[in-house]
């Protein structure tokens, strides 16, 4: 069983910044991609920003520029540094892990509960 817990949302004026981080925890036998995720009511769940085992990044067009995907000094740790934010980045932002429980399992989806972000002023 994994377990991935984000935290660091919250409530920012437009053109601040916040930090999400997430950590996963657990029978992980290595990550393929770590990434977050954000939903809007309304919308489908699109993704902000990924990175790979080998530490490729991407991410929407919306946010390039603006957020920084990273892995932790923990190598269970990712973290999306968020600047120059804006009231369309508002939304629940779901840490997920793409891994491997063991060398011989198949990859799986894990996700965090999910961290409220509002940009407002």
């Amino acid at each position: 069983q994994v377990q991935v817990v984000e935290s660091g949302g919250g409530l920012v004026q437009p053109g601040g910044s916040l930090r999400l981080s997430c950590a996963a925890s657990g029978t992980i036998f290595s990550f393929l991609r770590m990434g977050w995720y954000r939903q809007v009511p309304g919308r489908q769940r699109e993704r902000v920003a990924a990175i790979t085992d080998r530490g490729s990044t991407n991410y929407v067009d919306s946010v390039q520029g603006r957020f920084s995907i990273g892995r932790g000094n923990a190598k269970n740790t990712v973290f999306l540094q968020m600047n120059s934010l804006k009231p369309e980045d508002t939304g629940v932002y779901y840490c997920n892990v793409y891994i491997r429980s063991r060398w011989s399992d198949g990859p799986t989806n894990y996700w965090g509960q999910g961290t409220q972000v509002t940009v407002s002023s």
